[in-house]
């Protein structure tokens, strides 16, 4: 791949990112979402037109919890290890913040994933490869319109129609449009869709 098509390629990724760290409730320039490539070149690839990775990284924090923060790492390795993980692991330390995510150009070695179930009760850490990243799938117009409840609207949701978490439909924790909200196990899901008859139905998913 070319240098020209590389930083294209970044461009996207960058903006996917920004657009699912703000459409889990983070704080997000618009600016960053809403650049243009001239300008991503700009500011993030040097004189031979390479981006360096290490100048995407950037973190956030929620727009109704100061505490709650999130860091990006944008992995310059390709196949990410564990010496990687130690590192984000290292700035996850240094600046007191509990989430990660990881983005990477090519793979995950299994040693690098076993890291992230191994710290899972100190650091909730993601990953996604920059190919997961290309195309923002929640935009896509196959894809209807989700929306994560709270634990309040959750209780609300089951107490008016009388039911057990068992009884609602499942996501999978491996769904593309789960792994894009970070849905944990137990949250729930509105899924809006458009009807012929009534304009828009709401059905509810269970993540597990």
């Amino acid at each position: 791949m070319s240098d020209v098509d590389e930083t294209a390629k970044l461009w996207k990724v960058n903006r996917t990112i920004h657009e699912l760290v703000k459409d889990r409730g983070f704080l997000v320039s618009d600016d960053e979402i809403h650049m243009d490539l001239q300008r991503f070149r700009s500011l993030y690839a040097n004189n031979s037109g390479v981006v360096d990775r290490n100048q995407l990284n950037f973190y956030t924090t929620s727009r109704t919890n100061s505490t709650d923060q999130i860091f990006v790492f944008f992995s310059e390795e390709k196949s990410v290890g564990v010496k990687t993980m130690r590192k984000l692991l290292g700035i996850l330390e240094e600046k007191s913040i509990q989430r990660g995510i990881i983005v990477f150009p090519g793979n995950m070695t299994p040693s690098a994933r076993k890291v992230i179930v191994a710290m899972a009760q100190q650091y909730r850490l993601e990953e996604f490869s920059e190919a997961d990243l290309l195309v923002n799938i929640v935009h896509h117009t196959l894809v209807p319109r989700h929306d994560v409840l709270s634990p309040d609207e959750k209780k609300t949701l089951l107490e008016k129609y009388r039911l057990k978490e068992t009884q609602l439909p499942r996501i999978q924790l491996a769904d593309p449009v789960a792994r894009y909200y970070g849905l944990r196990r137990g949250q729930v899901v509105k899924i809006t869709r458009p009807s012929e008859t009534s304009g828009r139905y709401a059905s509810y998913r269970i993540c597990f």
